[in-house]
């Protein structure tokens, strides 16, 4: 595909790592010369210096032919109007835009094709604070995401010593639990991607990769020891956008505190947050986080704009006696020193963000895509069309079917019905098939076993 991405900064210039490396074709736009300058250097793209809304500028990178535009600048008033001059002037087929004012979010009429053309918004703010409140329902877990509605979710966890499946074979989680239906994905291993059987032996920090439906999450967890109390007394580090949002969620059940180091910031929380303490002064000072009882906290959230000051203030909450510590963390290099150490859980906000953006790249009729393991693993939830005579998948056992390397069939969505149990299901027109790709360089070829053949039509 050619892709337009308008703003060069952190998740404009991770998503055009993450798309080059897929085989596209990527512009990208910014008035920052230096920041294009080194995306240019490290990746094989075309750069224009210049301001994303403007006509000339929009022509100059290749709009008139572009397949998509992805507008992630930092000004939610230029990407709104760049999709508008990208569909009245160059009639782009699919426009893409970050919007983070909720003064804008909340106004469902402002976007449509009779107002500003935005096919698909993205609200990095509102993601990231949706995957950190699915952590709060399943405490213990690494990540938590949602397919088929809701209805099944991919969890990812780290088996613990004590767990009734450590040092046992995958096949005995039939026997442990014959009244639920998972099936593991994947296991990392040492940053090393092990495709499951049931032959697969459990070891001690694997972190383990499960889907199961919403009700036998937490049961499915316990097998592998970490099913863990209820987050209720909550800190937050940082009183931004998300950090705020967060607070809204948690407030009316769980105690939440809140420390900002904006004094006017302070005062805005405090008006706008019923229910929650709201502290000033900032969280890397020792003596702010004893005063506040710290080593009564079931979780720390670090959720500054600072890698610096998240990692840092994360460290000294668990060294001060905090239960469970998260950290927002921007720099991927960051994410893999610390992932699994002191700091229990880190998020990266432009992995959660590229991950909403997948689905509309990815070729044939994906529903949900996220990216996983910082990029390197994907999961997916694809609809399989045709008959079975255009289509590699219709009328196959799932056992039967070639997939590449590396990648596995985790279940069946059939209207109502999820199917884990996949040795004698086939797969049907219109079934939705949610998979894992531990390696992402087989993309490609699982998209093609989606595409229809000519005979179909």
């Amino acid at each position: 595909m050619k892709i337009l991405i308008l703003g060069a900064g952190q998740i404009g210039g991770n998503l055009a790592e993450h798309l080059v490396h897929e085989g596209h074709d990527i512009t990208v736009v910014d008035t920052a010369s230096e920041q294009l300058d080194e995306l240019s250097v490290s990746l094989d793209i075309r750069t224009v210096v210049g301001k994303a809304s403007h006509p000339s500028i929009l022509r100059d990178a290749g709009c008139e032919d572009a397949d998509l535009l992805i507008a992630v600048t930092n000004s939610d008033e230029i990407n709104m109007l760049a999709c508008e001059v990208a569909n009245a002037i160059f009639h782009t087929p699919t426009k893409i835009a970050r919007i983070r004012d909720k003064e804008y979010l909340c106004q469902e009429a402002l976007f449509s094709s009779q107002a500003v053309p935005v096919d698909v918004i993205i609200s990095p703010e509102q993601l990231v604070t949706d995957n950190i409140y699915h952590l709060f329902e399943y405490p213990g877990a690494l990540q938590v995401l949602d397919f088929a509605d809701g209805r099944v979710q991919l969890v990812a966890v780290k088996a613990v010593e004590g767990g009734p499946l450590i040092g046992k074979e995958l096949a005995t989680i039939a026997r442990h639990l014959p009244q639920v239906s998972t099936r593991v994905a994947a296991i990392y291993r040492q940053d090393r991607a092990i495709i499951p059987h049931g032959s697969t032996v459990v070891e001690k920090d694997d972190e383990v990769f499960f889907l199961a439906s919403r009700r036998d999450i937490r049961i499915v967890m316990h097998e592998l020891g970490k099913s863990e109390q209820g987050y209720r007394r909550v800190m937050i580090a940082g009183g931004g956008n998300v950090g705020e949002r967060l607070a809204e969620k948690l407030e009316s059940t769980h105690q939440v505190k809140i420390i900002e180091a904006n004094e006017e910031r302070c005062r805005y929380l405090a008006e706008r947050l019923k229910h929650t303490v709201v502290l000033h002064g900032r969280a890397t000072r020792k003596r702010l986080l004893v005063e506040e009882n710290i080593e009564d906290c079931d979780i720390y959230c670090a959720l500054t704009n600072s890698d610096e000051d998240n990692i840092m203030s994360s460290l000294l909450a668990k060294r001060l006696g905090a239960h469970k510590v998260l950290s927002l963390i921007t720099d991927p290099a960051y994410v893999d020193l610390i992932q699994g150490g002191d700091i229990d859980v880190a998020l990266s906000p432009q992995q959660i963000t590229i991950g909403s953006i997948l689905a509309y790249i990815r070729r044939g009729d994906m529903t949900r895509a996220y990216s996983l393991r910082r990029g390197a693993a994907e999961a997916f939830e694809a609809i399989a069309h045709g008959d079975a005579k255009s289509s590699r998948l219709v009328g196959c056992r799932p056992d039967d079917i070639k997939l590449p390397d590396g990648v596995t069939i985790g279940a069946i969505i059939r209207n109502d019905e999820v199917i884990m149990e996949l040795h004698d299901a086939t797969v049907e027109t219109d079934d939705h098939l949610i998979l894992f790709l531990t390696d992402k360089r087989r993309l490609h070829d699982v998209e093609r076993l989606f595409q229809v053949g000519l005979s179909y039509f």
